[in-house]
């Protein structure tokens, strides 16, 4: 089970609600490209033959990101609501009981999908089962030697008389201890928490249903949004007693902040733009089409997004999630599994009528689904490539240079052909009220006739 999530700040402002660390393409692939974290993670379990036996829980906002970056190998189970990682591995539980019917000694592997691993580690995986056998554990996890005293990781402090073994006993868990705290787990060979644990799926049950908590999938499903949020660190580990940490010596790293992410990026400049000679240790991340030039400036982090300019120095870039704490903002950008949508411009004008202008990019042969907007009216305009769209029933066919008028309520849906560019204009009369109805996940709809 992969879990998802992220609130998208500390790599603000590429990252966001939606678009969160996991989905940002920046790490180098051997054959010169670029991949995100999630697409990484997922190379890395179908390299060691578990990627088949997979499934990711995220928040239902970035389901179509996540199709786009794993396709439909993957199942994916969608939360309603952000409810903390404990709640998210128990709607995995309770789909795993309930709905596929999995029996109760099936050992589970939870782990992040923005772990930054190498091949060893999924090896490590595969261990879990005999492990939890061999010691009789009700939890197994993996911690690596931490390398400074962390205030950001949990920690697991392994049991003296358990030194030798291929797995260690733990003694105590301490999630984010504060620094010196930490460093007294450091002292006593306390390992870094990888957020990675192994049980079998009636463990996990019986843990849900001693915080009352459903084992139903539906059932846990109508209960969501009153549920409170829960780490599973401090509602199930530190209450654990019986449990085995497999020490881990490979690379393992959280590149969850610009500090942590700049030593694995593959050049200095990604993006329209320059750094001097003399700006030694700048780092610069460019998504917009326009220039950015760095001239005497060392030790910066500079990343230009739709959602915003961040400028700071690398150590202290991670304070920008202090600062946009309260500060809910529209993402600027999305991925979709069809492709991607940009917004160019958002006003307000003085009746109320809210008006986005957004830049489309479609995918050969992807499509969005059949649907309806109940107060929206939308202006597309289309700069590249050739498609179909059904609108109530009728097939056309449109290229670069058409424009097309979609009226509040009427049904449609798009097709690209070829890739597909072209600018949408958004005109909402009543922004507040829920407006948007899926017919059908795919775009064909009504029954068709084509229009010539």
């Amino acid at each position: 089970m992969l879990l998802s999530g992220g609130s998208g700040k500390r790599l603000w402002p590429l990252s966001n609600e939606i678009r969160s660390k996991a989905f940002l393409r920046l790490l180098p692939t051997e054959n010169g490209g670029m991949e995100s974290m999630i697409e990484r993670v997922c190379r890395g379990l179908e390299e060691a033959g578990l990627l088949d036996s997979s499934s990711i829980v995220t928040h239902r906002s970035q389901v179509e990101i996540t199709r786009k970056s794993v396709g439909d190998q993957v199942s994916l189970l969608a939360e309603p609501q952000k409810r903390g990682t404990f709640t998210a591995v128990a709607l995995a539980a309770s789909y795993l009981h309930s709905v596929k019917k999995i029996d109760l000694e099936e050992i589970i592997v939870v782990i992040p999908v923005d772990s930054y691993v190498e091949a060893s580690f999924f090896k490590q995986l595969q261990r879990f089962p005999n492990v939890l056998s061999e010691s009789q554990a009700d939890i197994a996890l993996i911690g690596v030697t931490p390398e400074f005293p962390s205030t950001q990781f949990g920690y697991i402090l392994p049991s003296e008389g358990s030194r030798g073994t291929s797995f260690l006993n733990v003694e105590q868990f301490a999630e984010k201890p504060d620094e010196a705290r930490a460093a007294e787990f450091i002292s006593r060979g306390g390992l870094w928490n990888c957020g990675v644990f192994s049980c079998s799926l009636g463990h996990l049950l019986s843990c849900m249903a001693g915080r009352d908590l459903p084992v139903d999938y539906i059932q846990l499903l109508e209960r969501y949004d009153e549920l409170p949020e829960r780490s599973f660190d401090y509602e199930v580990l530190e209450h654990t007693r019986r449990a085995v940490v497999i020490p881990y010596s490979g690379v393992w790293a959280d590149i969850g902040s610009w500090d942590a992410l700049a030593p694995h990026l593959q050049e200095k400049v990604i993006g329209r733009g320059s750094i001097s000679e003399d700006s030694k240790g700048t780092h610069l991340v460019n998504e917009l089409s326009c220039p950015v030039h760095i001239i005497g400036a060392p030790g910066l982090i500079v990343a230009v997004g739709p959602d915003g300019i961040l400028v700071a120095g690398i150590e202290q870039a991670k304070r920008i999630k202090q600062k946009l704490e309260g500060h809910a903002a529209k993402p600027m950008i999305e991925e979709k599994r069809w492709g991607s949508s940009r917004i160019l411009d958002f006003s307000r004008t003085a009746t109320g009528v809210e008006v986005t202008t957004s830049k489309i990019a479609m995918l050969a042969g992807k499509h969005t689904s059949y649907h309806f907007h109940r107060h929206t009216k939308e202006i597309w305009s289309f700069l590249s490539g050739s498609g179909e769209y059904r609108m109530n029933g009728i097939l056309h066919v449109v290229a670069a240079g058409d424009t097309v008028t979609v009226p509040a309520g009427a049904r449609h849906g798009l097709r690209a052909i070829t890739p597909l560019e072209l600018i949408i204009i958004e005109l909402v009369a009543f922004p507040d009220v829920g407006d948007y109805v899926r017919v059908s996940a795919g775009w064909e709809g009504d029954k068709d006739t084509l229009d010539n």
